[in-house]
This record gives structure tokens, C-alpha cells and sequence, in this order.
């Protein structure tokens, strides 16, 4: 969700060539930019949608239809877990990419819980680590 340079799935994708892989970005700019990597890379089982979450989640093409989703920078986690979760199978996992990961975490508890959430894991990774921002986090939200 919110593909924009292609990260994480297009690293994902070339370090797991069998995977198929759904790109999810709203700006047609971006999503052009990420078909010519994609052709350049000669990437296969690759899919670039133009569309937004919040109306793609609520299609049945698209809703709980995918084992893993992934996002990073799009929106806070209470709304970036409205905007993910739906397209995760029951038993799949919304992966976020976050900052802060553990405040944002207790601050959208319930919107994971009511959209049928649960956290499962928080890793914060100081690899990742900035001296203005701090470690990340990765948060993994199984969908129950």
C-alpha cells in the first residue's frame, strides 16, 4: 500500500522471485515509475494498480484477498491499519513499516481489534536507526 518508489516489495520481490507481488500506489506518476523498474528489472508475477486503499479495500477483487500486506509512510497506524487489514486473508499478515511503532501501536489498538487484528509482533531495528528519528519498528498484525 502506498508503493511509491517500490519499497519494501520490489526488494521483497527480487530477493523472492516466486512471489507474486501487488503494488498498490494512488499517484499515476509513481505507478509509471514503478512499471518501467519493473520492466527494466524484468521482473514477472508483478501487478502496479493506480487506486486508493480506503476504495480498493471495500472491492471484492481485492478485499481479503492477499497473505501479506506492507506498508510504510502512508498514514499514522490506527489509519493505515483501516486502510490494510481488509486486503489481508483471514490468518495473513499486515506488515507496517513505523517510526514511533509503539505509541502508534497503543494509540490504534482498537481499530486493529475491530477490523479483526491482532499484534502479533513489534521489532524495533536500530540498523535502521537515525539520530533525528530514532530506531524503527516493524509492526506484523495478523488478521483474524
Amino acid at each position: 500500500i502506498g508503493s511509491g518508489g517500490g519499497f519494501p516489495a520490489l526488494p521483497i520481490k527480487i530477493v523472492k522471485e516466486d512471489l507474486s507481488v501487488t503494488l498498490l500506489e494512488a499517484t499515476g506518476k509513481k505507478c509509471e515509475f514503478l512499471k518501467t523498474v519493473i520492466s527494466e528489472l524484468g521482473l514477472e508475477k508483478v501487478t502496479v494498480i493506480n487506486g486508493r486503499a480506503e476504495d480498493l479495500a471495500k472491492d471484492e477483487n481485492y478485499r481479503e484477498k492477499f497473505d501479506v500486506c506492507t506498508a510504510r509512510a502512508v498514514a499514522r497506524m490506527n489509519t493505515l491499519s483501516e486502510y490494510c487489514i481488509p486486503f489481508v486473508k483471514i490468518g495473513g499478515t499486515f506488515v507496517a513499516f513505523k517510526g514511533d511503532g509503539l505509541e502508534e501501536t497503543k494509540e490504534a489498538e482498537n481499530a486493529i481489534k475491530i477490523l479483526g487484528g491482532k499484534v502479533e509482533k513489534i521489532k524495533f531495528d536500530n540498523a535502521f536507526y537515525r539520530h533525528d528519528i530514532g530506531a524503527r519498528a516493524l509492526l506484523a498484525t495478523e488478521a483474524k
